[in-house]
């Protein structure tokens, strides 16, 4: 019998495999030229548009880099795997693999070059080479390759950068490359102020500079004849590195650029005519399946995604689906639904404000306009919605009519149809996808241990019941995930739960009875997340706190980076 790789490659030694080439930038919305953007300098991005196919409505799975990259990787949403925590550590099921190495299996040479950053350790079997010398270059003589160029200048941690700093990553840049802060349009949700426009300037020129950088790779692919014989695909991980963008489920945080251009001789049933607009929905989940499917190679039955090119398409999709979990030290659980015309976003915390502080995005000049402009009270009323100390349970916006999504249309009776219509793509996804966002961090990761993988959880017989449960909690279930979802909701009856045995039970109920020497134990735990959960709950109690002062000075070493950022945050609401 033959093998599974020996079938595989005598399948497609009847024609010629494309190559594949993948250029990705951080932080990127589609803010270019060819997007219409009017502040936009992409002339090859522009020209690769032109070449090929731009797809409008292209939207990753979170508006962070680890658990979008967890996606993307793999073709299956990190609420899936467990893997939605930022740089959390999942293990991966044994029949989970990333999708290179069904490239690998077929022949191809897989590089990286060079960022993986998935939430899970790099499997073996992904990629020939990663690293900052990765290139196709290195591959064996006619092999075809898959290889990926990460590239990081339009990166968060590029736009605050003032003077020397800043101008060594725009040196490439003309001077009517240069952007007029004075003359740019910020969103209403953005205060704005000389520290913000400089922000939006030095994102829309990095984004120049990027465009530069992907201009090199394609000309090295021109220089050595292989441009006709390569599929060029250009990508976002997510939106803007800028407050409400990144990190957040809306339009700013999770629609992507996405341009392919697909050579003459690989185009199926008229897909990538040069020039053209594609309209239809894609997850970035999708390009997993879909680059397996142009290189002919058969698809795995796990992956979550569609294949949206190639040979023997599926239907096309109704709704992408978002997830946001623990960006760095905050916890948030929030899930958003998008059809072609709305947003449908559903907090399941809605008793925490949106901007949770975080040291990273507070590090930056816009956050910190919007907290000075808030305080001073002369923040514009659209971004004051965003100040807010908790969020509407359930938001719907008409995107098409209300592009920034500042009208919440979710109490609006003329709406209470889509609405509906919505949150039940919102939960039929949880149910389908066995979502496994409900479940807190520290139980996972124990859970983890039992199962194999955090995916097993909500698949193994015993739970068949848990996710209805963690959606409709008691605080008397014999689960202590569910105990702790129904217990964030008491306000009276929480003292048995301080006994209780799971640890993330015992500090939700110490902090709701502002019982600090409870929490001050649990910062002892061999569990970073337990530990992590222990320093948010001092945090949220202010003043209250002053008696876990010693505790959250020792906090400050903790191994754990997460713990030390939230105790620092503590001890200055102390003094």
């Amino acid at each position: 019998m033959l093998s599974r790789r020996s079938f595989v490659l005598g399948a497609l030694a009847a024609k010629q495999r494309p190559n594949i080439i993948w250029l990705s930038s951080e932080d990127t919305s589609p803010t270019l030229g060819c997007y219409g953007d009017p502040h936009a300098i992409t002339p090859t991005l522009d020209k690769l548009a032109s070449q090929g196919t731009r797809y409008t409505h292209a939207y990753t799975n979170a508006g962070v880099c680890a658990p979008s990259r967890s996606g993307i990787i793999t073709g299956m949403y990190p609420s899936s795997l467990g893997s939605q925590h930022m740089r959390c550590n999942a293990q991966l099921p044994p029949h989970v693999r990333a999708f290179p190495a069904y490239l690998r299996d077929a022949g191809y040479y897989c590089t990286n070059n060079a960022k993986t950053d998935y939430n899970f350790d790099v499997p073996k079997d992904a990629w020939d080479e990663v690293s900052r010398n990765a290139h196709w270059k290195n591959r064996k003589p006619g092999q075809p390759f898959f290889a990926v160029f990460n590239h990081e200048v339009s990166h968060e941690s590029r736009l605050v950068l003032r003077g020397a700093e800043h101008e060594k990553n725009v040196r490439a840049l003309k001077p009517s490359e240069r952007r007029d802060p004075a003359k740019l349009a910020l969103p209403p949700y953005h205060a704005d102020t000389a520290e913000t426009r400089r922000d939006w300037a030095n994102y829309h020129e990095v984004v120049t500079a990027m465009d530069y950088q992907i201009g090199a790779k394609l000309k090295d692919l021109e220089n050595t004849g292989l441009l006709e014989d390569t599929i060029v695909c250009y990508w976002g991980d997510h939106g803007t590195g800028l407050p409400r963008a990144k990190r957040w489920l809306y339009e700013s945080g999770t629609h992507v650029p996405l341009i392919i251009r697909i050579p003459e001789k690989f185009r199926v049933a008229g897909q990538g005519r040069p020039g053209s607009v594609d309209s239809q929905l894609v997850a970035m989940i999708d390009l997993a399946p879909t680059m397996l499917n142009l290189a002919g190679v058969p698809l795995p039955s796990q992956f979550q995604g569609r294949a949206f090119l190639g040979a023997n398409l599926t239907k096309p999709r109704q709704y992408v689906y978002g997830a946001r979990d623990r960006m760095d030290e905050r916890y948030d659980i929030i899930r958003a639904v998008r059809d072609n015309r709305y947003r449908y976003v559903r907090n399941y915390e809605a008793d925490k404000p949106y901007y949770q502080h975080m040291s990273t995005p507070e590090g930056g000049p816009a956050m910190k306009e919007l907290r000075r402009t808030h305080a001073e009270g002369t923040l514009g009323k659209d971004a004051e919605l965003f100040m807010a100390d908790h969020k509407p349970e359930e938001e719907l916006y008409d995107v098409n009519a209300d592009p920034h999504e500042i009208r919440n249309l979710a109490s609006d009776p003329k709406h209470a149809s889509t609405l509906r219509r919505m949150r039940k793509a919102h939960l039929d996804w949880v149910h389908e996808t066995k979502d496994v966002g409900l479940i807190p961090e520290p139980e996972l990761e124990i859970r983890e241990k039992k199962y194999g993988s955090r995916h097993a959880i909500l698949r193994a017989p015993e739970n068949a019941g848990l996710l209805d449960r963690l959606l409709n909690p008691k605080a008397n279930d014999p689960d202590p995930a569910v105990r702790y979802r129904a217990i964030r909701t008491m306000t009276s009856g929480l003292e048995p739960y301080l006994a209780d045995p799971a640890a993330v039970v015992r500090i939700e109920a110490a902090r709701k009875l502002a019982r600090v020497d409870v929490i001050v134990k649990e910062l002892k735990s061999e569990v970073d997340s337990v530990r992590l959960h222990a320093a948010l709950a001092l945090d949220s109690l202010g003043p209250k706190a002053k008696p876990a002062e010693p505790a959250l000075r020792e906090a400050m070493n903790d191994e754990n980076r997460y713990v030390p950022r939230v105790a620092g945050h503590a001890l200055k609401q102390l003094g």
